[in-house]
């Protein structure tokens, strides 16, 4: 049967449930039980899962009508380098993104002439290399606590030590470097992004990613 010259029922309707499956399975294995656990950013969550699910179904629906897979990488390139105009986007943040619009891309436009056994392979090895380096590699997790700071004077290279000093009584943690953003000369103020290595801290410490501190 048609329906605006549709049909009602095609038989592709089943890999495409195969498809977004798999992919799905992926994507929530990648970002939900590797990335969220060490980044804890519930708002990147909601990005990440949209992200792939938009991708997948634009690129699968519009390879029916018989767009190569130049397109898909064509949207792979445009998204990959978005940065949003509030804030600005972290270097490993962006390759999660990277990641769930690749995982989209490839499980959606590869064609027949790819194996279901070749597809599995490229999924797995995807989370098997992000896990080793998020997990067994790569131990060490490096937070960021954003902060308005008023001592201006401290935040000249010559003050270094006193600064970081300032900062460990204040915050809790022992910086490994910091930032400065913009500097308000009206107000005595500067934006500052303080980096620690979580390893490092007491057991008594608390510390908490930089989207926590809104909470």
């Amino acid at each position: 049967m048609n329906h605006f010259n549709m049909h009602l029922f095609h038989e592709d309707l089943w890999e495409l449930i195969m498809r977004f499956g798999l992919d799905a399975a992926v994507t929530f294995i990648l970002i939900r039980l590797i990335y969220f656990p060490v980044h804890r950013k519930k708002e990147n969550l909601f990005t990440y899962f949209i992200f792939n699910v938009l991708i997948f179904f634009l690129c699968i629906l519009m390879n029916n009508v018989k767009l190569s897979m130049g397109f898909g990488f064509g949207l792979f390139a445009i998204f990959s380098v978005i940065r949003y105009r509030t804030e600005q986007i972290e270097i490993k943040d962006m390759t999660y993104l990277f990641a769930v619009i690749t995982i989209a891309v490839v499980n959606s436009l590869t064609g027949s002439t790819v194996s279901l056994a070749e597809l599995m392979f490229t999924n797995t090895t995807i989370l098997v290399m992000v896990y080793l380096l998020e997990k067994v590699w790569l131990t060490r997790h490096e937070a960021v606590r954003n902060l308005v700071y008023e001592k201006i004077d401290l935040i000249k290279p010559e003050h270094k030590e006193r600064l970081y000093a300032d900062l460990q009584e204040r915050l809790g943690v022992k910086p490994s470097r910091v930032e400065v953003g913009r500097v308000d000369l009206l107000r005595d103020t500067a934006e500052l992004r303080v980096f620690y290595f979580e390893d490092e801290q007491g057991h008594g410490s608390f510390t908490r990613s930089r989207r926590d501190d809104g909470d």
